[in-house]
């Protein structure tokens, strides 16, 4: 036990990293540390970086700069997809104690500690950064044994499991397969006995992620794919709802649409980055399909499953990006009806083929074309709210507003609906009579 002990953690970027901050911030109150707010003194601080734009690079340094104002005393790890990228850069900062990447971080309190005792005497970083791309195991970061945590059970609703890591696409504006490494799969066996913990503690939703998660099953050769983790999570009874989080469009395949036409449990919401509407723009990209193949999917999809919601994201100002094929992207978000487009201006990321491509869209530019399919992205979301008002969904409640007197959760076609507090509580999975808009989703009525 290290009696007195604390620690603190920052994550940046993706929920991915989120998950691994969780993981880690496990293995530190396992090993008697106690678990402070990165804006207060700790003996440790722990920063999860990210790297996919050159800003969460900045902010990850600014951070971490943060950290040593906070407690010069203190060792700072950083770990995470810009520590792997850049471990050198990273050692050179005033403060930091240890550099860890995007692998062996089961050991993370261990080298912490070990780091702890060398920064004192030489003030210099220790690195454990090794070459991701020969990594070929994925990492058992989450603890599998009995944790109850400090959760109550009522507030247990939603819990992300990681089942797999690495990227292989290649897509010419992303650095991620550089920082992430080759594919890896979580065996189901692992995927099993921390779903079965879930339960256990009671979380009503289980939603799957992964890096590429589509790409689930592939390294192991043996015709493995995501359909048979979610067919094995779905065995799991006590869980109100299965989700994922975010596919590529060529991966939908037959066995996971079947499951989602026939299985209640098995949320009909899929994420399916378009990131562009134009062909030229996606050919740039490197992304493995055109606008028509994209479209006669939503379509076929929709016709399958009905009350299915997609989702996307898409990048705007992507070098060489005209206004006409900016006007495609229009065209064909507004064609699709996305339930919801989280839109992101392209970020130089140096190290990448787009970084150095010619035509590069002027800021001003994107900022315009940002807020002009923010507005097709409001416009299709509130159609798809609107094809929801007058039916009946179930809503697990997460938050409660006790000032406002309301509660809200989501759907399993992820809108927010919101209800009286009066007669709900957090974790509930309620019905509720979906009846008019109110603020970023809807107004939900109890059943009589």
């Amino acid at each position: 036990m290290n009696e007195n002990k604390s620690v603190a953690f920052l994550t940046l970027g993706c929920k991915v990293n989120q998950i691994e901050t969780q993981s880690m911030s496990e293995l530190f109150r396992r090993a008697g540390y106690e678990i402070k707010e990165f804006g207060e003194d700790a003996d440790i601080y722990v920063i999860n970086t990210c790297s996919v734009t050159a800003v969460g690079e900045k902010k990850s340094r600014q951070q971490i700069r943060r950290a040593h104002r906070m407690n010069p005393g203190a060792v700072i790890a950083v770990t995470g997809c810009y520590a792997q990228l850049a471990p050198e850069d990273i050692a050179a900062i005033e403060g930091v104690g240890l550099v860890v990447g995007t692998k062996d971080r089961q050991n993370i309190v261990t080298m912490a500690e070990e780091a702890a005792a060398s920064y004192s005497r030489e003030r210099k970083a220790t690195s454990k950064v090794g070459n991701i791309r020969e990594t070929h195991e994925f990492e058992e970061l989450i603890v599998n044994d009995d944790i109850k945590g400090d959760i109550a059970p009522h507030q247990r609703t939603r819990a992300f499991i990681k089942i797999q890591e690495g990227c292989e696409n290649f897509c010419t504006y992303c650095i991620i397969p550089y920082t992430r490494g080759p594919l890896r799969s979580r065996h189901l066996d692992s995927i099993r006995s921390e779903a079965k913990r879930l339960a256990e503690e009671g979380y009503q939703e289980i939603v799957l992620t992964g890096i590429h998660l589509g790409a689930y099953g592939r390294d192991f050769k043996d015709g493995t794919t995501l359909a048979d983790a979610v067919e094995m999570i779905l065995q799991e009874k006590s869980f109100a709802r299965v989700r994922l989080s975010s596919l590529e469009s060529v991966e939908v395949d037959e066995r996971l649409l079947t499951m989602m036409k026939n299985e209640p449990r098995f949320a009909p919401h899929l994420h399916l980055p378009l990131q562009a509407g134009s062909d030229e723009i996606l050919r740039r990209m490197n992304r493995h399909y055109n606008t028509a193949e994209f479209i006669d999917l939503t379509e076929r999809l929709r016709k399958e499953v009905p009350s299915l919601a997609l989702t996307t994201d898409i990048i705007v100002g992507f070098p060489g990006e005209t206004e006409e094929l900016f006007a495609e992207t229009l065209k064909n978000a507004e064609l699709i009806g996305f339930s919801k487009i989280h839109v992101f201006p392209y970020s130089v990321r140096p190290g990448t083929p787009a970084a150095t491509m010619p035509n590069q869209v002027p800021e001003p530019v994107k900022k315009e074309r940002v807020h002009r399919l923010e507005a097709v992205g409001e416009r299709t979301a509130a159609n798809f709210r609107q094809s929801s008002v007058g039916c009946v969904k179930e809503v697990l409640i997460e938050t409660i507003d006790a000032e406002k007197n309301t509660a809200d959760g989501l759907t399993d076609t992820y809108i927010r609906v919101y209800c009286d507090a009066a007669a709900v509580r957090s974790g509930q999975l309620v019905s509720l009579r979906l009846v008019r808009e109110y603020e970023d989703g809807l107004w939900g009525e109890l059943l009589k």
